[in-house]
Formats: structure tokens, sequence, C-alpha cells
């Protein structure tokens, strides 16, 4: 079933500026919308649709990074109807607005923040170690509890994990998650340990969906490398957004 799900994927990242029905999306699978729908979530945590808008933005960062197309061109270039909608979907997302968004990310002004207010009731502590996948350097993780499984919106608690002594893993501290159901995700741009001039960036990613309760939790997490079912990072976190500057840094798995 993946390999259907993949094939919608690459359809939908083909034609993102189309608007695409579920009826286009399901045809492109070779299954009915009912059987997909259901398949498509399990193997993606979202919905068709969800996962289209969640492109459509992506898209839209790379645009605001990358090209010199206004906000209005870009809104309507990844398949929004106007510039409103487009404008209110990147901000709930991302966490600032297309032109914030473009400004501050070339000056290196972007990163987590905890939001304001949170549960009333007492907040858990989660640790654990992250562990680097081999073949991978320690980088810099970027760590949140999410309401979502996208990494969209400002989290909950998050934490900037510093590379450790050694490249195989690092130890995690994330206070401040208040009680319920969170998907926490970690993110990192990290070199390969592979020495030559033409080693490339990637991205790594894990996760691990987690109830807390106000107590302290144990949540190991393991990265790898961003796969085809893998939902785009919408969140503007730094390292993330000067890596999308360099598209050829990247690796072929975000394409």
């Amino acid at each position: 079933m993946n390999t259907a799900v993949e094939r919608a994927i690459r359809f939908i990242r083909e034609n993102y500026s189309e608007p695409l029905s579920l009826d286009d999306i399901a045809g492109s699978a070779i299954m009915s919308r009912f059987h997909f729908c259901r398949v498509f979530a399990g193997a993606t945590g979202v919905t068709p649709g969800r996962f289209l808008s969640a492109i459509r933005i992506y898209e839209a960062k790379r645009m605001l990074l990358n090209t010199a197309m206004n906000v209005t061109d870009i809104s309507f270039a990844v398949g929004f109807n106007s510039l409103g909608s487009f404008s209110n979907h990147f901000t709930d997302s991302v966490g600032i607005s297309p032109g914030r968004f473009r400004r501050v990310a070339r000056t290196g002004g972007l990163g987590l923040r905890r939001t304001p207010g949170g549960s009333p009731y007492a907040d858990s502590t989660v640790t654990g170690m992250i562990t680097f996948p081999k073949g991978y350097t320690g980088a810099r993780v970027f760590l949140g509890a999410f309401d979502t499984p996208i990494v969209q919106r400002q989290p909950a608690a998050a934490v900037i994990v510093e590379p450790g002594d050694t490249s195989e893993a690092v130890f995690y501290r994330l206070a401040g998650v208040p009680q319920g159901r969170w998907h926490l995700r970690a993110v990192a741009v990290a070199d390969t340990s592979d020495p030559e001039p033409w080693t490339r960036r990637t991205l790594l990613m894990g996760g691990c969906d987690l109830d807390t309760t106000g107590s302290t939790c144990y949540a190991p997490l393991e990265l790898r490398p961003q796969q085809p079912t893998d939902l785009p990072i919408l969140l503007a976190l730094p390292e993330l957004e000067s890596a999308l500057a360099e598209p050829a840094l990247i690796s072929s798995s975000l394409t």
C-alpha cells in the first residue's frame, strides 16, 4: 500500500499548484476515495487534503527564500485562490506572515519559542536520548511538542538541543509540556561523516506520540533521513531555512 501512497504524494508534489480534488489524488493511487483516505491517513497521519495544504505552504516557503516573486504571485503559484486565504494559512502554519518570513529568514532571526498560556494543570518534563543514524554527524536538534503531526505553528513547549560530545546520541530535556496528548517531533539538518567535499546536508527527522500527566516522561527518539511519506516542516526553523535557501545542499529526499 505504501507504493500507492508514495505515488499519490509524488502526484501531489508535481501538481500542487493545480486545483486538485480528492478524486484526482485517489485516482493517481488507483484506489477508491474511501479506501485511499484510510490508507493515506494510516501512512502519513493526516488526510490527503491536509498533506496537499502542507506541501503548498512548504513550496511557498521555498519560493519566498529562493525567488524575487512577490507574495501575491506566490500565493497563486502554489494553488491558493486569494492572497488573504494564503496569508492566513501561511501565518497559522509557519508562525509568521509571508513577508516577515522572507525578511527574518535571511537574517537568521527565526527560532522556536514557548507559546504563552498552556494547561492549568501541572506541566510535564520529557527527557530522553536522541540518536543519530549511522553515517551522520551530530547536529543541533530542534525539538517541540505539537498538537498536530505536522511540525507547524508554535509548539506547546520547545527546546534547542546542542550537539553532544559524541556524534551518535545526545541527551535532551523538554520542560513545560502541558498535560495531554502531544506529537513530539525532532528535526535536524546534519552533514554526513563522509569527508569528501561533495557530501550533502540532509534533513533528519524523528518523533513519537505521547500522553503527559504532569510528571517526568522518558521518550527516546531516533532520527532518520526524511522519507517520501513524511510531512514537510512548516514551522520556521533557522538552520532549516538557511538550508532551503541553498537547495543544492539538501539531499534529494526533500524533493
